[in-house]
């Protein structure tokens, strides 16, 4: 068994019914270096779930064995409240049937809060900064209450993850090859986790906007780093907070999902967090990229969508990605409306369903170049 287990009820959304978060705590509390881990904040992305449970499987194994160094902390289901979202059969999790929007967006910037804070409090000790910091967040998360459900869920998972070492938010694309977001400032941790993964893609951001939750933990520090820089004493980025994209929404294989999680546990192990030798670390498979680089195209019209380049295809700028075919269209099947590539890249995701939207996000090629279109603090598709 786990070290701890501890069940975090949210607010009732009507009587009768309440939704629950199981977290699981292995190692001494208050251990470093700490990790935490959650799965499908979007609740209808289901290869975290799956991932997640290797996890577990393979932190309880070291438990037994007396390997954990460090804190880990699963939340293995993020969102319970999405996954109770079901409409005509079919799972809608992404977003709040409540009206509250985007599960992973809107979470709250603590940094105000703490720079009021610790502004002209910190020491020349590095370490002490960061015990200090950590504590400072934890009061002013603790000072917030909420009362709408879902706000509840971020403050909640807010709670557990932002005085971590390691952040890790599970998640997937429609169709996906595996792929990582991770800060412009944590290059290096992204390339090492890209590699252990085998991702595709590692997409480097800077003010992607939206309040993310891996922002959320992460964004704190090097904000405060730039808002105290005239004064003594450093801010070491003392939180790597990653959204790793596991693929597509049907990769739900255990083969797989265990192959994920053996990366992960190996991650924990090169940071002192889990003992055990990891063994070499693997080739990257990609120089990362930024994510003003990702050209989304978006349809300009309602259609049948073609695919004419594949996921893991090289693609060239102004080279048709896709047609929409208008089934109605003039000439009488021949109505078709090419979409270009605005730059050179791979194409590692692309939308699940195949009749399109005017406006809908539809496929994504991860370009070496910022591109004019993508606007800082406009850079997350919801």
């Amino acid at each position: 068994m786990p070290t701890d287990l501890v069940r975090i009820n949210l607010p009732a959304p009507a009587p009768g019914t309440q939704h629950t978060l199981c977290v699981h705590r292995y190692g001494a509390p208050g251990a470093r270096p700490k990790a935490y881990f959650q799965s499908a904040l979007h609740a209808d992305e289901i290869p975290g779930l799956l991932v997640a449970q290797h996890l577990l499987r393979g932190l309880e194994h070291a438990q037994a064995e007396g390997r954990i160094l460090g804190e880990v902390i699963i939340v293995p289901v993020a969102n319970p409240i999405g996954l109770n979202q079901h409409l005509n059969g079919r799972l809608l999790g992404r977003f709040a049937f409540a009206g509250t929007g985007n599960f992973n967006r809107g979470f709250p910037d603590l940094m105000p809060a703490v720079l009021a804070r610790v502004q002209g409090r910190l020491s020349q000790d590095p370490a002490a900064n960061v015990a200090r910091i950590r504590a400072t967040l934890q009061t002013v998360l603790a000072a917030q209450q909420a009362v709408c459900e879902t706000e509840a869920l971020k403050l909640e998972l807010l709670r557990l993850a932002v005085d971590a070492d390691f952040v890790f938010d599970l998640h997937c694309d429609g169709e996906a090859l595996l792929h990582l977001y991770a800060s412009r400032w944590q290059r290096d941790e992204a390339v090492a986790l890209g590699a252990e993964l085998g991702a595709a893609v590692v997409l480097l951001e800077e003010n992607p906007g939206g309040g993310p939750f891996d922002e959320a933990c992460a964004g704190l520090w090097w904000k405060l780093r730039e808002a105290l820089a005239g004064e003594p004493g450093s801010i070491p980025l003392a939180c790597f907070a990653t959204t790793v994209e596991l693929r597509g929404q049907a990769d739900v294989d255990d083969e797989q999902a265990a192959t994920d999680a053996a990366a992960l546990l190996r991650f924990l192990q090169r940071h002192g967090i889990i003992a055990g030798d990891p063994g070499p670390l693997a080739e990257p498979h990609c120089e990362p990229t930024p994510l003003d680089g990702v050209d989304v195209l978006t349809a300009p019209a309602a259609g049948l969508l073609v695919y004419h380049k594949q996921l893991g295809d090289s693609v060239t700028t102004g080279e048709v990605v896709a047609e929409l075919v208008d089934p109605l269209g003039d000439p009488p099947g021949m109505a078709r409306t090419p979409m270009y590539s605005a730059t050179s890249g791979l194409l590692f995701a692309r939308m699940t369903e195949r009749l399109a939207r005017p406006g809908q996000k539809v496929c994504k090629v991860a370009g070496r170049e910022p591109l004019s279109h993508r606007q800082a603090g406009k850079l997350l598709e919801d």
